[in-house]
């Protein structure tokens, strides 16, 4: 499924915190890892510095995946591993990037969440933030400072969260996460899907004296969400099984976003799968709201699909 990946680099070792995922998904043959590094209108007279850098950290980058075709035992057929660096200038490093993977077949980009250049430091609520919502690639986000329970390479097996709200949007994200398992190595890969039951809203106009306080109408609300969810995600997980991964479910009652940032702080997973969009009976899960607070709300890195 990923056969040209993107990885912005802007000079500063946080930028460079994407470098232990694209070793492990370039480890397989067929792979092609582009660095691209954005310069300033005003720093052309940097740009063979620029250039050094970019290819110098490509070269990094294909040791790195070489190691891991070693380790693994790949063989990789005759053919190099494909590695280098670009440049391009420009004013906006977002548009400079997401226009690099227009015109360049890129299957996904690997973007740390923070990372200083010269001039600007790139943060949730700038760079990366207008690559996530602009972007018609998936975007693996990898936090910078990222505690040690989650880095990617420190595990034997590897875990994979995926919250899902019951609509077909949502469900895009699941394609990508059997190909991240199948090229790991799907037994070592072990996928939770997550659904959220949120609490019903009290109507203006309830009424007091209805034979059935609000209390028990909540209750039984609930039973029947955790019931429907249970049903759905079952239907989700077998059809996963099938393909031969690893699955399983869990249903949780609250406010989604808060739910599944709590969920996995409680239980550490090296990648956290979700689209960008999707809407349930009871709300809709944008970028705006759920993703985003849930970006915001984990240390675990995030893989965001927004659903074409």
């Amino acid at each position: 499924m990923y056969k040209r990946m993107l990885i912005p680099v802007d000079g500063s070792e946080l930028s460079q915190a994407t470098f232990v995922y694209a070793k492990e998904l370039a480890g397989r043959p067929g792979v092609d890892v582009t660095l691209l590094n954005v310069c300033s209108p005003d720093e052309r007279e940097m740009l063979p510095m620029h250039r050094a850098y970019v290819e110098h950290m490509a070269g990094i980058v294909k040791l790195q995946v070489e190691a891991i075709q070693k380790k693994a035992g790949i063989q990789p057929g005759g053919k190099a591993v494909a590695a280098h660096g670009e440049l391009a200038v420009g004013s906006f490093p977002a548009e400079e990037i997401l226009r690099y993977a227009d015109e360049n077949d890129i299957d996904l980009i690997l973007l740390a969440t923070h990372g200083r250049s010269g001039i600007r430091r790139w943060t949730m609520g700038n760079m990366a933030d207008k690559v996530i919502h602009s972007s018609k690639n998936p975007v693996w986000l990898v936090r910078a400072s990222m505690p040690e329970d989650v880095v990617y390479d420190k595990w034997q097996r590897k875990t994979i969260l995926v919250p899902l709200d019951g609509s077909e949007m949502a469900e895009s994200v699941l394609p990508h996460v059997e190909a991240l398992a199948k090229q790991r190595d799907a037994e070592l890969v072990d996928v939770v899907l997550l659904r959220v039951c949120e609490h019903a809203i009290i109507p203006l106009n309830y009424a007091e004296g209805i034979p059935m306080g609000w209390n028990k109408q909540l209750e039984q609300a609930t039973a029947r969400c955790k019931q429907v969810a249970g049903q759905y995600l079952a239907g989700v997980e077998k059809r996963l099984k099938d393909t031969g991964l690893t699955v399983k479910s869990e249903v949780l009652v609250g406010k989604a976003a808060d739910e599944i940032a709590d969920y996995a702080k409680r239980n550490p997973f090296n990648l956290i799968a979700m689209a960008t969009h999707g809407r349930s009976s009871i709300g809709r899960w944008t970028y705006g709201s759920v993703a985003e607070k849930v970006v915001a709300g984990v240390s675990s890195p995030l893989f965001l699909v927004r659903p074409q």
